[in-house]
């Protein structure tokens, strides 16, 4: 897989400017991690804190949030348009919405089967299965996309997978049936990976367009599971939320739009499997805010497991550096 390189422009002049390529990448990773922890933090609080066991719920609200805050972003032409014009869906080809359509269920099944998973499995047990979800994109970008990776890049995954594993493995505890719903939401999510990568860099859909379009039919999915399964969600919220829960889902909300943008933004100017490295970072940064907010001293193995993975991304990152440096020593010394 290439890596996005600065390169030194002939005019001098530019070279300042081009250097500052990487600043947005660097922007959404770095958002993507931050909102990633901040929403498990917030959904585990609202879950358990403020004893509001919706999760079907939750995610409706989550996809409703995106569809307003993406079409106020839209209507005012700040992406893909003038100001007061509407959203250009009808502009996309029909092949397109049909993409989109199928990348709204797969992610309406990813959230189900994750849902359903942690109802019999432990979230530490999920976290060391969700680890392995880079190496699950590589296989299927290979086999759906035909899509070749470097040797190097493989074998960053090892310590990347391992480190994550290792920093959830004490409170570990199988359970067969959460094992299954875990496998099937590891493979939903980078199929969904995948399917973003093409809807984003191959039909150069716009980002927030993406997201608005994918909300819309995800909103009414999940609406429909919620109506079915959580009949009472909405009802106990308006006659018994109270102000912490309501600030809870609000700041959930709005940490579900930026995660979902700072995703789509990392998947577009780089790849899946980058996406999935980050959110190795998230499944860190998941541990050590749920040890100091809940409780629970950071073990040994969590450091190293710590270590493990940041040495992995920073492998990843850095392959094809890598790669010509094993070549020339190999050159040198084979």
């Amino acid at each position: 897989m290439e890596m996005i390189e600065i390169t030194t422009p002939i005019d001098p002049g530019i070279g300042v400017h081009s250097s500052w390529r990487w600043l947005p990448v660097v922007v959404s990773a770095t958002s993507l991690v931050l909102s990633g922890v901040g929403i498990a933090s917030l959904n585990k609080w609202v879950f358990v804190g403020c004893a509001f066991p919706f999760p079907l719920f939750l995610s409706a609200l989550h996809m409703l949030s995106a569809i307003l805050f993406n079409a106020a972003l839209l209507r005012l032409g700040l992406v893909c348009g003038r100001p007061g014009s509407p959203p250009p869906v009808r502009a996309l080809p029909l092949a397109a919405k049909r993409r989109v359509f199928l990348l709204s269920l797969t992610f309406c099944a990813s959230v189900a089967c994750g849902n359903l998973a942690l109802r019999h499995a432990e979230i530490a047990f999920a976290q060391v299965l969700y680890a392995a979800s880079p190496l699950v994109t590589m296989l299927l970008s290979q086999l759906l996309q035909r899509r070749a990776y470097a040797a190097m890049e493989y074998a960053a995954m090892l310590p990347v997978c391992l480190g994550a594993s290792l920093s959830v493995l004490g409170e570990l505890r199988f359970n067969q049936i959460g094992c299954i719903f875990i496998c099937i939401t590891m493979v939903l999510r980078s199929v969904k990976s995948i399917q973003q990568g093409v809807l984003l860099q191959e039909e150069n859909i716009d980002t927030i367009l993406l997201l608005f379009i994918m909300s819309l039919p995800s909103f009414l999915l999940l609406l429909s599971c919620t109506l079915l399964f959580e009949s009472r969600a909405l009802w106990e919220l308006l006659t018994q939320g109270t102000i912490q829960l309501w600030m809870s889902l609000l700041l959930s909300c709005s940490s579900s739009v930026l995660y979902n943008l700072s995703g789509f933004y990392v998947v577009k100017h780089t790849s899946a499997v980058t996406l999935h490295l980050l959110g190795n970072l998230v499944v860190l940064g998941n541990v050590l805010t749920s040890q100091a907010v809940f409780g629970g001293p950071i073990s040994k193995l969590g450091v190293a497991g710590t270590i493990l993975t940041l040495g992995g991304v920073l492998v990843y990152q850095n392959s094809d550096t890598m790669t010509r440096l094993v070549t020339m020593w190999k050159a040198r010394w084979g």
